[in-house]
C-alpha cells in the first residue's frame, strides 16, 4: 500500500523542482536569495537600502524558507547566462583593472 507522505518542508520539494531545471539550480538559487534576504534583515537599521526585501509575506523566520516560498510563488526565477558572454565580460573587467593599476603606478 502506497501513500503520499507529508513533508516537513513547506512548500513541498516536488513543487519547487518544477520551477528549476535541476536540483543543483534550485539549491543554488535558494541559497543566493537566502543570503540576500539575510543581508537585507541585517541592514534594516542602516540608511543604505540596496537589497531587495522579501517578495512574499511569510510566517517563516528563516531566510532559506522565505527564499523557497518566493521561488514557489514565481517571484524569483533562474536566468540563463551565456558562458562566452560572461567570460568576455570578466576579461574586460580584468583588463580595465590592469589598466587602472598601471595608471596608478
Amino acid at each position: 500500500m502506497t501513500w503520499q507522505h507529508d513533508t516537513m518542508m513547506n512548500p513541498p520539494i516536488e513543487g519547487l523542482l518544477e520551477r528549476a531545471d535541476s536540483k543543483f539550480r534550485l539549491v543554488t538559487l535558494g541559497a543566493k536569495r537566502a543570503r540576500d534576504i539575510n543581508s537585507y534583515f541585517g541592514q534594516l537599521g542602516d540608511t543604505a537600502g540596496q537589497l531587495v526585501p522579501p517578495q512574499v509575506t511569510s510566517v517563516a523566520r528563516k531566510p532559506l524558507s522565505i527564499a523557497f516560498e518566493e521561488i514557489s510563488a514565481d517571484k524569483i526565477e533562474a536566468v540563463q547566462v551565456d558562458p562566452e558572454a560572461a567570460a568576455a565580460e570578466a576579461q574586460a573587467a580584468a583588463d580595465a583593472l590592469a589598466a587602472a593599476e598601471s595608471a596608478d603606478a
